[in-house]
């Protein structure tokens, strides 16, 4: 049977097969009771936040009734982004944070996510005990052992508080258009963005339920483009249904990722002393022209598997201070304990407060190279991996690329695929490095 918790929580299409109220009354209940035999010297308090999704009411009002069951009191903070239910797990000392939101996912899909005390994300052993007492069939609690349930109508401004502190200079002068994807950060993104001094064009940020991450948001960046251009704006923010990522785009309307965004906060950061060992931690798939960059700045690039769990685990193992990935998962560790879409577009604007200079200036000293990704079926991906013939083709390849160019396959996860990914100094190299390999990686019988 497979586990029931992936990199992210659990996610899946709500009140479809697997993402039931009744499962999010058992795994929140479980979670209760896994807490409460951690430490029996207080009734434990779990903190709730969604995001605008239709079925986050359903499921909240499950969650709630699974954590009250099992004797836990819950603290409603309603809708607001993933990176402030994280933060108000610690501002309000709090046992457990739950985040109910499939982040850039489609209406339909919904997802939990929880947090341990701190803000910070579940160890597997704590997901994996959850999911084992969700098997079972423990004593309830009656009378005044079941839990209680209030709300706190001052969740969004203590979150937004706390961004506007940790913002390190005014950003008077300073016009953004912000994407919220009609999502979870509809309110807080302008909101502070314009306390920090900015002056702040909120579009898609009338969510009804529906409409979250249709066709807006980080995930499609084409409207926010001509909203900057069309406003006349310095820069423009995306943000995904939950707010724990981040995109720009300059100017001039074209697009700034994550590698771009974590190039100008790592040069920052090692201006100002901030950046630990001088070094950035992000993922394989981080274009091969972050690393040039980095490296004339004089940085070093860390690498880990995708995922930002992977990211983070490493930022830890070494006490680092900044990583993230290429789709706009940047973390800040000593500021934030997961992702914060918010915090990462303060921290880009007061970049170029503080250097009086334009984001296409500042991005421009990352030029990405062309990338090619061909996701290429399988009969065997073990068999591929072991072939030969793969190792010499891959290596052949390299070769010919040198410093100019990169070349990864990774398997799929889930699939039997193999995913190749090549980059080039132009994309005709690209393109024609990458379909070699493909042929030589579907050739593995």
């Amino acid at each position: 049977m497979s586990r029931l918790f992936g990199t992210d929580g659990v996610r899946g299409l709500a009140n479809g097969e697997l993402l039931t109220p009744e499962l999010a009354v058992a795994l929140s209940a479980s979670a209760a009771r896994v807490l409460a035999e951690s430490d029996r010297s207080h009734r434990p308090v779990a903190v709730v936040g969604r995001d605008p999704r239709a079925s986050g009411e359903m499921l909240e009002a499950a969650v709630v009734a699974g954590l009250t069951s099992a004797g836990a009191d819950a603290v409603r903070l309603g809708v607001l982004p993933t990176p402030a239910v994280a933060f108000l797990v610690g501002a309000l000392g709090a046992d457990l944070g739950v985040m109910i939101s499939a982040s850039h996912n489609p209406m339909p899909d919904n997802g939990i996510k929880l947090f341990a005390a701190g803000g910070h994300k579940l160890p597997d052993a704590v997901e994996d005990a959850i999911e084992a007492g969700m098997g079972t069939a423990p004593s309830r609690p009656t009378g005044a052992a079941i839990g209680r349930v209030r709300d706190d109508a001052d969740a969004v401004e203590r979150y937004v508080e706390h961004l506007v502190a940790a913002t390190p200079e005014p950003l008077a002068g300073l016009k953004v258009v912000v994407d919220c994807a009609h999502g979870a950060a509809s309110f807080a993104a302008p909101e502070a963005y314009r306390r920090a001094g900015a002056e702040a064009v909120a579009v898609h940020a009338e969510p009804d339920g529906l409409n979250i991450n249709d066709g807006v948001g980080s995930t499609h960046l084409d409207p926010l483009r001509a909203a900057v251009v069309e406003h006349g704006a310095a820069l423009g923010l995306a943000h995904d249904g939950d707010a724990d990522r981040c995109l720009a785009v300059d100017e001039t309307g074209a697009v700034v990722d994550g590698d771009r965004i974590m190039a100008v906060l790592a040069v920052g950061m090692r201006e100002a002393g901030e950046l630990v060992d001088d070094t950035l931690v992000t993922t394989v798939m981080s274009n091969l022209g972050l690393h040039l960059a980095m490296q004339d700045a004089g940085i070093t690039v860390r690498t880990t598997a995708v995922g930002d769990r992977y990211v983070l685990e490493e930022l830890r193992a070494g006490g680092f201070t900044l990583g993230g990935e290429q789709s706009g998962h940047v973390l800040l560790p000593k500021l934030a304990t997961t992702g914060d879409g918010l915090l990462v577009g303060l921290q880009l604007m007061a970049r170029m407060a503080a250097t009086k200079s334009s984001l296409a200036e500042l991005a421009g000293m990352v030029t990405p190279l062309p990338q090619v990704l061909i996701n290429v079926r399988v009969g065997d991906k073990a068999a591929v991996a072991a072939s030969p013939a793969v190792t010499e083709a891959v290596a052949a390849a390299e070769a010919e690329l040198g410093r100019t160019g990169r070349v990864l396959l990774r398997p799929s996860g889930t699939e039997q695929l193999v995913r190749v990914m090549v980059e080039a100094p132009t994309q005709d190299a690209a393109d024609d490095v990458a379909q070699r390999l493909a042929a030589v990686v579907g050739a593995v019988s």
